[in-house]
């Protein structure tokens, strides 16, 4: 679907520009120089926006610091107390987040008024769990995302009365089947960029399963103008997430993509510990900016499945006795020992972040 464009710092989201991958600090943000170091991170491997909570004044007095320090647009999340926000956009937030059910509607207005006053954009963030005081949980997932849309919509009529458009919205849930029902139907009756993700899903390992099937059920539809993996570990597995994500759907190359075969008796390299090593990495590689490697590397451990993969790799290596081929782009570039197998690929790769290319 085709949305609004919203200006978010010097990025813009919605009517057809690119989705944009952003993450959540989880340091104390009035920690100004463990959140800058982490965002700085984020920043390498490709974040391109970034949120901070503002649970308190300390850390709304910490965004002027912050914001000095960064790349990329600062998001400030408040819950509850208008004056942080109103202190967070006039320190630099490049946008808030927001849940106007639990600000008052005259502080509400407060805020509206100052962003437009600083011209940032806000998001109306609607969770499914913020929402059980006006339902019975034993409605159906259709009747609650019914509600979610149309508490939405309530809130989006109050920013447009008080002349304010700069809106992204998000309607999350941590239940994939709600989180899909609520953001199809409010893409159904509004035209405003959509935040996408899945609230709440857990570790790296369960939440990343989840929420990959919740954002690509809504990524496949063309819903969604920048998307966060939300799991419960160090931020910068929710940027490898995205773009593994977004690289699976076709709709963005930055990362390279990593075939390998599951392994079986016929195996005669140590497949299992050299893509560790291969993804280590690539995940240590600068992913800032424009930066991107959309190659497609294939490690196979013997002679059934590597060459056919080879074919349609950039470089490709499959194992072949106590040999090792490795492949450029369906070429045989070279045949050697298989116990040179880690320092050969690691000169592919330094070529790699090198040369940009292969």
């Amino acid at each position: 679907m085709k949305t609004k464009k919203v200006k978010i710092g010097n990025k813009f989201i919605g009517n057809g520009n690119e989705i944009l991958v952003q993450s959540m600090t989880n340091t104390l943000t009035k920690d100004a120089e463990k959140t800058v170091s982490q965002i700085k991170a984020l920043e390498r491997a490709g974040c391109e926006l970034v949120r901070v909570s503002v649970p308190d004044e300390a850390s709304a007095e910490a965004i002027k610091v912050i914001k000095k320090n960064i790349d990329i647009p600062l998001i400030c999340d408040i819950h509850f107390d208008h004056k942080l926000a109103i202190l967070a956009i006039k320190n630099g937030a490049d946008k808030i987040r927001i849940n106007p059910g639990n600000i008052h509607k005259n502080h509400l207005a407060e805020i509206i008024k100052m962003a437009l006053d600083f011209d940032i954009a806000i998001r109306i963030g609607v969770n499914a769990g913020s929402l059980h005081d006006v339902w019975d949980d034993a409605l159906s997932l259709e009747k609650k995302a019914s509600i979610m849309t149309q508490k939405t919509l309530d809130f989006i009529n109050i920013f447009e009365q008080n002349n304010f458009y700069n809106l992204v919205i998000s309607l999350k849930s941590s239940d994939i089947n709600l989180n899909y029902l609520a953001y199809k139907n409010f893409s159904l009756v509004s035209d405003y960029p959509v935040h996408i993700g899945l609230t709440e899903s857990g570790s790296i390992f369960s939440g990343l399963i989840k929420s990959s099937i919740a954002l690509s059920e809504l990524l496949k539809e063309n819903i969604g103008d920048t998307i966060r993996v939300s799991l419960t570990d160090d931020p910068i597995y929710e940027i490898f997430a995205a773009y593994n994500i977004l690289n699976c759907l076709g709709i963005r190359k930055k990362y390279p993509t990593l075939v390998s075969c599951p392994t079986c008796a016929r195996t005669t390299i140590n497949v299992i510990e050299l893509i560790k090593e291969i993804e280590k990495y690539i995940y240590t590689l600068d992913f800032s900016g424009n930066k991107s490697i959309p190659i497609k590397i294939a490690v196979m451990g013997c002679v059934v499945n590597g060459p056919g993969e080879a074919k349609d790799a950039d470089i490709a290596m499959s194992g072949v006795g106590n040999k090792v081929m490795i492949f450029k782009k369906g070429n045989l570039l070279e045949t050697f020992d298989k116990s040179l197998i880690k320092e050969k690929f690691k000169q592919i790769l330094e070529n790699i972040e090198k040369n940009n290319t292969i």
